[in-house]
């Protein structure tokens, strides 16, 4: 568990370290907008589209080598980042990172399902969600350290270096600590390639508008959103038949499970508003308040303490109290959120890191009794033998929801910014409410999930049973 989450931690850690780090990146390497845009997306746009076909290549051919060759792709790619000394090396570095990042992340989810009977997995889905949490919130601060210590000319690269002795000391204890390939995989079982490259289009058809949404002027890109819709229409078409002769790349009858499909939902909305609080938040802070790197990230940490120890505490009572702790994360998300806009009209300036410290750690809290037990909840009853690629499709809706977020948030925050003739303070609190409306969302989808289960006692279904019989077969094998 150790190594699997502090790969995890790691990976996560690349997708907002980086934002403090933009001005030196591009002052060094004297990159263009465009350019730049393409160092924050490309890794998330590399990471979403390989989350699926990973998990399900971990289930089928085993977690352990998947997980070792993915973290070893990422280190190199780190390490290869640091030492850019243009754009495209740096770009690409980028996107090898991101897609290294895709095949490391199923695993750990897949290995939680794995190695633990599903009444234990409130507390490792608790320190996953705590990893999550905290990799996300964390980062700018992080990222504001190391470029203070070695300075704005050199500091962005180590942000990339500090990957590659965590990486290397976690590829021989995972080659020594994670078990092989799990009894229950098959060996010959076929892949899908059709459902993989299906899924693969429609996925960067619907990402590369939402990441681009600031660089491609005009609406002709939203043209790819239609076409995504219609290549993911043809992959469920194509699953349905191909489940019919082997094991589909998705388990389609999961979303079927009330807490599986509104379990997604959750995640698909609440991290199209919990990551873009970050993208705004910085922006304001030292762009348009002038913050160094290292304030802007010390003035996130309310959040990232918040969000670490709930979740470590929500993965331990989500059994006890079940969806209902999830709406209690969101309303104190909401409350925190509300009191941030309120915060900001009391104290603008220069004070606004400060006057945030207290909503921002309401929001943390109830950001750690979102994540961990929504995670744990949702997979509940999912069968161990596709914990990978349910894991993955989950954490796929998380990062399609972190793009939706940023492009909308960030499409009402800079409209804001020109309309206001650069009021960064107002344009934030405009942005804001946009971020609320995702977690607003995000709670209607927890309470319907509540109230269908006071209605409902049997939640397993189908895939509860399976997943009733795949514990009994796993725990055969032990």
């Amino acid at each position: 568990m150790s190594v699997v989450l502090v790969a995890g931690f790691m990976t996560l850690l690349d997708v907002s370290i980086v934002n403090v780090a933009l001005p030196s990146i591009r002052g060094n390497l004297a990159l263009s907008s465009a350019e730049l845009q393409w160092v924050l997306s490309g890794y998330a746009l590399t990471f979403g589209l390989l989350l699926v076909p990973a998990g399900r290549f971990g289930d089928a051919r085993g977690r352990r080598n998947a997980f070792i060759a993915g973290l070893a792709v990422f280190t190199l790619a780190s390490a290869a980042a640091g030492l850019a000394t243009g754009a495209l090396w740096l770009i690409v570095a980028r996107l090898v990172q991101g897609a290294a990042a895709g095949v490391v992340n199923p695993q750990v989810s897949g290995l939680i399902q794995q190695l633990f009977e599903p009444a234990e997995r409130g507390r490792p889905f608790g320190l996953l969600g705590a990893t999550i949490g905290v990799s996300t919130a964390v980062g700018p601060l992080l990222g504001g350290l190391l470029i203070q210590v070695f300075g704005t000319a050199e500091g962005w690269r180590w942000i990339f270096y500090i990957n590659l002795p965590i990486g290397i000391v976690a590829i021989l204890l995972g080659a020594k600590w994670i078990p092989g390939r799990s009894p229950q995989a098959r060996e010959r079982e076929p892949l899908d390639p059709v459902g993989v490259v299906l899924l693969g289009v429609g996925v960067v058809a619907l990402l590369l508008p939402l990441v681009q949404e600031q660089q491609w002027k005009g609406s002709a890109k939203w043209l790819l959103v239609v076409a995504a819709v219609a290549i993911l229409a043809g992959f469920v078409a194509w699953e349905r038949r191909f489940a019919r002769r082997g094991t589909s790349l998705i388990d389609l009858s999961l979303f079927g499970v009330r807490s599986y499909g509104l379990g997604a939902l959750v995640g698909l909305f609440y991290f199209g508003g919990f990551t873009s609080i970050f993208f705004t938040f910085t922006l304001l802070l030292q762009s348009g308040l002038h913050y160094s790197a290292l304030e802007a990230g010390l003035a996130v940490t309310p959040f990232a303490l918040g969000s670490a120890a709930a979740a470590a505490v929500g993965g331990r009572i989500v059994n006890r109290y079940g969806r209902p702790l999830v709406v209690a994360g969101l309303v104190l998300v909401g409350l925190g959120l509300g009191g941030t806009e309120l915060a900001l009209h009391l104290v603008p300036g220069r004070g606004a890191g400060f006057a945030t410290a207290l909503p921002l750690l309401v929001a943390g809290i109830g950001s750690g009794l979102v994540i961990s037990p929504n995670q744990t909840l949702t997979l509940a009853e999912v069968p161990v033998r596709r914990a990978g690629s349910a894991g993955a499709v989950l954490q796929t809706g998380q990062r399609i929801g972190t793009a939706v977020g940023i492009a909308a948030v960030g499409a009402v925050f800079f409209n804001r910014l020109a309309h206001h003739g650069g009021d960064w303070e107002r344009a934030f609190q405009a942005s804001l409410w946009v971020t609320i409306g995702f977690v607003v969302v995000a709670l209607v989808a927890a309470v319907v999930d509540v109230v269908g289960g006071a209605r409902s006692p049997d939640r397993g279904g189908r895939a509860g049973d399976q997943e009733r019989e795949g514990d009994r077969q796993e725990q055969g094998h032990r």
